[in-house]
């Protein structure tokens, strides 16, 4: 039996478990959900330099509700011996009735490896797991398994042995195409799916009724969010909902037209929410409500703020500045920092976004400046004030043109922050390299898309994973590449899913952000969801 000691702001504690009895001994307990490290990690920020191991003997506990989470891990199929490699005890809450910590048992591999949001456990884009290869095997990585799928942009999540994806099926039948004729809308339901992450079978479904009333209704946009125990998706008509993650059952749910009084945008709702301390944080819409803020667990709406005609496409984001975190609302109006808790605003930068394209997330380069880029009217540099005055215009794309770009005019894709140069998809799928601070381009290539010419909206998704980058293209070819001042430098690349999505031009496309977790690339299309392996 082993046990370990999780060391936060200098001080150890220690706990016994019983692997057989699945419990654990101690005076004060707290109920912890199963899936709970993700938020674990982004707030205590654990290490496993942090962890020691040490010796003692188990003993159980009469903590029912305690032992039933525990039980309910083991039912996720995660390990609950201390003596399967890779898996430690994490010391996380703080007693209700002392300073003293909790100790959870938790895997060590799921602190690391589980990509349970948009854009990754840390909403940053970065890959941290570790053993993974640095070239594909002759003829490319193992693909694992295939699960098909509908149509939909929405990347998968990970976390723990569980997959979770959106789609949509359209309804084609007479009586859907008499009721689309009549009012004007697309039939069809938006449906979120639960895989077991090792096999790529479904364990549950969950469909509902969704007619689409935007324009280019290829299914749902955004990413499912899981957080502790719960799973929320928001689909491209504006159906926020809440479910368990366990079984899919409905915990609640909020209709954003209906809410809000208001038409879906063009290309439907696409901004992926946030989970900040107790709250749900998404891009409503409409007057005083562009973004608004859930109790997550509740859904009780606990603020409203900031007024656009229509709320955009860019996530909301959390950065530090100043010792405090700012929340960043881009919306085609403005550039707006916010109070997460409050919703308060603390200053916003006029900027007319054309088509209202505000897609990639803003990205801190030092802890002063925030770049902003977009299709048409290009990049934005901000210099942040210590106080709530408005930010200084260090440089903005004077031209709003999606050929005559100057600096940084990407669509999809958020670009990569590294030694001071930015790294991204331009308008026209050239991958550029571009000073952060001044606007300088260094150099451009059209390597990356593996394409003879610029071609429009060609868009390559970058992952940065130790001293090199995962790139997923719209050609479904993943690609192992190093990025540097010096130029784009291939490693390795293998085509593994068929890129069956239509763009307007009717061009065939995968628009769709991977999850990387498990050792492995989850990766959409239209048709299917595959799991490719990327271990040593």
């Amino acid at each position: 039996m082993r046990i370990y000691q999780v060391e936060e702001s200098g001080s150890g504690v220690e706990m016994p478990f019983d692997s057989k009895s699945g419990a654990i001994s101690g005076s004060h307990h707290e109920r912890v959900s199963p899936h709970c490290y993700p938020d674990i990690h982004a707030r205590h920020k654990l290490h496993r330099s942090q962890v020691q191991e040490v010796a003692a003997t188990g003993e159980s506990t009469r903590n029912d509700v305690l032992n039933r989470s525990l039980s309910s891990i083991a039912r996720h199929g995660i390990p609950l011996s201390s003596e399967e490699p890779g898996f430690i005890f994490i010391a996380i809450m703080k007693s209700l009735f002392s300073a003293s910590l909790l100790l959870v048992l938790l895997p060590l591999t799921a602190i690391a490896d589980d990509w349970g949001q948009w854009f990754g456990p840390q909403r940053d884009g970065v890959w941290r797991e570790t053993g993974i290869l640095e070239k594909f095997p002759s003829g490319g990585p193992k693909v694992l398994w295939r699960t098909p799928v509908n149509r939909g942009y929405a990347g998968p999540s990970v976390v723990g042995d569980r997959v979770f994806v959106m789609d949509r099926k359209a309804l084609n039948t007479a009586e859907a195409k008499a009721k689309g004729a009549r009012t004007g809308n697309k039939q069809g339901n938006e449906r979120l799916l639960c895989l077991d992450a090792a096999t790529g079978k479904v364990i549950w479904e969950k469909t509902y009724d969704c007619p689409y009333t935007m324009s280019y209704s290829a299914g749902p946009r955004i990413t499912p969010l899981v957080d502790g125990d719960r799973v929320y998706t928001l689909g491209g008509e504006g159906n926020l909902i809440c479910r368990s993650a366990e079984d899919g059952a409905e915990k609640w749910s909020h209709d954003f037209k209906k809410l809000f009084a208001v038409k879906t945008q063009t290309w439907g709702f696409a901004a992926a929410p946030l989970v900040y301390e107790d709250l749900l944080i998404c891009l409503g819409s409409g007057e005083g409500s562009t973004a608004v803020a859930f109790h997550k667990v509740t859904g009780k709406e606990v603020w409203r703020s900031v007024s656009a005609k229509h709320p955009g496409y860019c996530p909301p984001r959390i950065v530090k500045h100043a010792g405090r975190d700012l929340l960043l609302i881009w919306h085609p109006e403005a550039a707006n920092a916010l109070d997460p808790l409050t919703g308060k605003i603390f200053w916003s930068v006029p900027w007319k976004i054309r088509a209202g394209l505000t897609i990639a997330m803003p990205q801190m380069i030092d802890e002063n400046h925030l770049f902003l880029t977009n299709f048409y009217n290009g990049s934005m540099l901000l210099k942040l004030k210590k106080d709530e005055s408005t930010p200084e215009i260090v440089y903005r794309t004077e031209r709003a043109s999606e050929r005559k770009t100057t600096h940084l005019h990407g669509i999809m894709n958020t670009p990569v922050l590294r030694d001071g140069h930015l790294f991204a998809a331009c308008s026209y799928g050239q991958f550029r390299c571009m000073e952060a601070l001044t606007g300088k381009r260094v150099w451009e290539s059209l390597e990356p898309l593996a394409i003879a010419e610029p071609i429009r909206w060609g868009t390559v998704f970058v992952t940065p994973h130790e001293d090199r980058y995962f790139l997923f293209t719209e050609k479904g070819d993943l690609v192992i590449a190093k990025l540097s001042v010096k130029g784009y430098e291939e490693i390795d690349r293998a085509h593994v899913i068929e890129p069956n999505g239509l763009d307007l031009r009717q061009r065939d496309i995968v628009w769709s952000h991977p999850a990387y977790a498990r050792k492995c690339a989850f990766i959409r299309n239209d048709t299917e969801v595959i799991c490719v392996s990327l271990a040593k």
